[in-house]
C-alpha cells in the first residue's frame, strides 16, 4: 500500500510565480525568481493523517488507527480531523452512532488537560463514535435524562438530541442540590471534592447539570423539591442572572457559591487555578 504514497517536491518561489513540482526534481526558470526544492510525503488522494494511516493499516477503524499511530510515534501528540466537523457538518445528521465506556487516549488527553480525575472521568462520560457526511469523528459524551448526549473534545462542543438536564446521585430524602451549568464543571467539582480542595456544602446532595443556562426554565419545577440550592454557575452576568431568577421563582434557599472566588470564571477554571486577569 506504501506505493500509493507519493513523495513530491514543491518548489516556493520568490518572485512573481510559485510552481509545485511532482515526481523527481525538474528545471524550472522563472525571472525574478529564487527556487527552492522541500521534498514532502503527501497522499496521492487529499487527506490527513487519519486517511494515511487507514491506507497504511488497512482498517477503517478510527480508534485503532489513532492507538497504532500514537504507539509507532511514542511522545508526539497525534492532532486528527476526527475532532473537528465544520460549522455546516455541525447541522447535518449524526449517524452510525456508537456509544461505549471511554477508552480514547485522546479523549483522556484532552480530560487530564482540563484537570479531571480519569476515575471519574471514565466513570461518568462515554466515548461517542459518529459520523458525517461520510467522515467518522469521536468525542466524549455526557448523557442527560432524556436520553441525548453532550459532546466535547478539544475543538468541538455539540450534542446529541435531544438536549435537557443530567441530574446524578439523586436519593428520595435529600432536600439540597448543587446546580452546575456544564458537565466539565460537574466533573471538575467531583475532583476538587476528591482531592479534598473543596468540601460538599451538605451531605449527599443530588447533582444537576443545566448543559445550558438556556435549560434553566426546564429544571423550575424539579428544584422545587429542593430546600437548599447550591449554585456553581459560571461566575459571569448570565451565572448570576440566573441565581437572581432562582431567588424570585423558588422557596428555597439559594447560595451562589462561585462568588467566592472572584478569580474564577467557572469551577473549571478554579480547579485548574486559572486566575482570570483583574
Amino acid at each position: 500500500m506504501l506505493n500509493k504514497v507519493m513523495l513530491s517536491t514543491e518548489s516556493r518561489m520568490r518572485g512573481d510565480m510559485q510552481v509545485r513540482f511532482g515526481g523527481r526534481y525538474g528545471k524550472t526558470y522563472c525571472r525574478k525568481a529564487v527556487r527552492r526544492s522541500v521534498p514532502s510525503l503527501r497522499l496521492a488522494r487529499s487527506g490527513d493523517i487519519i486517511d494515511l494511516g487507514i491506507l497504511i493499516y488497512r482498517t477503517n477503524d478510527i480508534s485503532r488507527v489513532l492507538k497504532l499511530i500514537e504507539n509507532a510515534t511514542p511522545g508526539v501528540p497525534v492532532k486528527a480531523r476526527t475532532f473537528l466537523p465544520s460549522s455546516e457538518e455541525r447541522n447535518e445528521t449524526l449517524r452510525n452512532i456508537q456509544i461505549g465506556t471511554l477508552t480514547s487516549v485522546a479523549l483522556k488527553s484532552y480530560l487530564a488537560s482540563r484537570g479531571i480525575d480519569m476515575e471519574i472521568g471514565i466513570r461518568e462520560c462515554r466515548e461517542i463514535h459518529y459520523t458525517c457526511r461520510g467522515r467518522a469523528y469521536f468525542a466524549i459524551g455526557f448523557p442527560n435524562i432524556a436520553g441525548g448526549y453532550e459532546m466535547r473534545s478539544p475543538y468541538y462542543k455539540g450534542c446529541i438530541a435531544p438536549k435537557d438536564i443530567s441530574v446524578t446521585n439523586t436519593t428520595k430524602t435529600t432536600l439540597a442540590c448543587c446546580l452546575f451549568e456544564g458537565f466539565m464543571d460537574f466533573l471538575s467539582y467531583l475532583t476538587l471534592v476528591k482531592q479534598g480542595k473543596l468540601l460538599p456544602p451538605c451531605r449527599q446532595p443530588d447533582l444537576i447539570v443545566l448543559n445550558s443556562v438556556n435549560n434553566l426554565s426546564k429544571t423550575l419545577s424539579r428544584l422545587k423539591a429542593y430546600k437548599k440550592i447550591y449554585c456553581f454557575l459560571d461566575n459571569d452576568d448570565a451565572g448570576r442572572k440566573a441565581v437572581d431568577l432562582l431567588r424570585e421563582m423558588n422557596t428555597a434557599t439559594v447560595y451562589n457559591m462561585i462568588e467566592a472566588f472572584s478569580y474564577y470564571k467557572d469551577v473549571n477554571d478554579l480547579l485548574r487555578d486559572k486566575k482570570r486577569m483583574p
